[in-house]
């Protein structure tokens, strides 16, 4: 294994700073009176305590994603969104205008987005025709100023998930962080790797609470690695960057999750009849196996289909713009009512 040090790929500045010490980190306990953080003491006119600021290591909202995932909480980073990780990970580690980060279209396009922002370059190794990691090109095109490699697995917009042994295989050759973006594992048959942080220093694990837990509108999302990573991530993000709303609600919802897993069923149920239905079109050329909760379908001529679905008040995502995916279409898999909708507009389609 290519020997891995944190102190190795953090910037020096990183190292050197000194993070805002806000109210609440600086005083962790129960009191009768505040008068630390210039809130408005008198409260708000609704009576609900929101007058207060909000933990910001969201140390109770930590405790149940540790339930739920079997990982200490000192493992655990929560962003809003895992785009608020990746943005964080890229200042974190990444020297502007001199180091680059590495990912593999077609895939989630925050990654380059986060990256032009912080003016850090990206290289592309496309996937292969069969939307797997070219792993030789991905090694060759690694070069000194690659600090970190992200792979989206179950990957969005492909759907397929990669081969763990070609993740283990960059986690044991690359000297910088392998950043796996597990978004959508939730919905896929395979084991995440949490369980592979122990085995591997330089991995990081991106999830989300937005896919099938279903709380989009919430902007939670997570990344595990080691304490070393966490400490680094929490060191750069804003003070309170979840809300106390937000931090209640995904508690409850964490606290109970059984209506979770039943969704997940119903959503794979329905994947499996759509993907069967959409096959019977003559315009459908091709509807890929899928990890996730939506289908990518190639079709004879993917703007016409996707228009005519607008007039019919169906919004889907149009990817032929992206590599290797000339006419095809990503399909989130609806309730059973959207589905059997869009069936029957796709009978009408001419």
């Amino acid at each position: 294994m290519a020997k891995f040090s944190v102190d190795d790929i953090v910037r020096n500045n990183i190292k050197k700073l000194v993070p805002y010490s806000s109210a609440r980190s600086e005083f962790d306990g129960d009191a009768q009176v505040f008068l630390d953080a210039n809130e408005n003491s008198l409260g708000s006119i609704s009576n609900e305590k929101y007058h207060r600021y909000p933990d910001p290591l969201q140390k109770k909202l930590k405790e149940q994603i540790s339930a739920a995932k079997d990982i200490h909480t000192e493992k655990i980073f929560i962003g809003n969104g895992s785009d608020e990780a990746i943005d964080l990970l890229i200042r974190a580690f990444c020297n502007p205008g001199e180091d680059n980060i590495l990912t593999t279209p077609p895939t989630y396009g925050m990654y380059e987005v986060c990256a032009a922002i912080n003016d850090i370059a990206v290289l592309k190794v496309l996937l292969t025709d069969d939307f797997e990691l070219d792993m030789h090109k991905i090694k060759k095109s690694i070069n000194k100023k690659t600090k970190l490699i992200f792979i989206c697995s179950p990957n969005n917009p492909t759907g397929n998930s990669f081969s763990t042994s070609d993740i283990k295989d960059l986690l044991e050759k690359f000297k910088g962080l392998v950043i796996v973006d597990e978004a959508y594992i939730d919905f896929s048959e395979r084991n995440s790797l949490l369980k592979k942080l122990k085995d591997y220093p330089n991995l990081v694990i991106l999830q989300t609470l937005s896919k099938a837990w279903a709380l989009a509108g919430l902007r939670i999302g997570t990344a595990f690695a080691s304490k070393q990573i966490i400490d680094i991530l929490n060191k750069v993000k804003p003070p309170y960057n979840i809300s106390i709303i937000t931090q209640q609600l995904a508690i409850k919802v964490l606290s109970s999750n059984a209506d979770v897993f039943k969704n997940v069923k119903v959503i794979r149920y329905e994947k499996e009849k759509l993907l069967h239905d959409l096959k019977e079109y003559g315009f459908v050329k091709k509807v890929y196996e899928s990890d996730t909760n939506f289908l990518l379908v190639k079709v004879s001529n993917a703007t016409a289909l996707y228009n005519y679905l607008i007039t019919k008040n169906i919004v889907v995502r149009n990817r032929s713009n992206q590599p290797l995916l000339k006419n095809c279409l990503r399909i989130t898999i609806g309730t059973p009512d959207e589905n059997a909708f869009l069936i029957q507009a796709l009978n009408e389609y001419k």
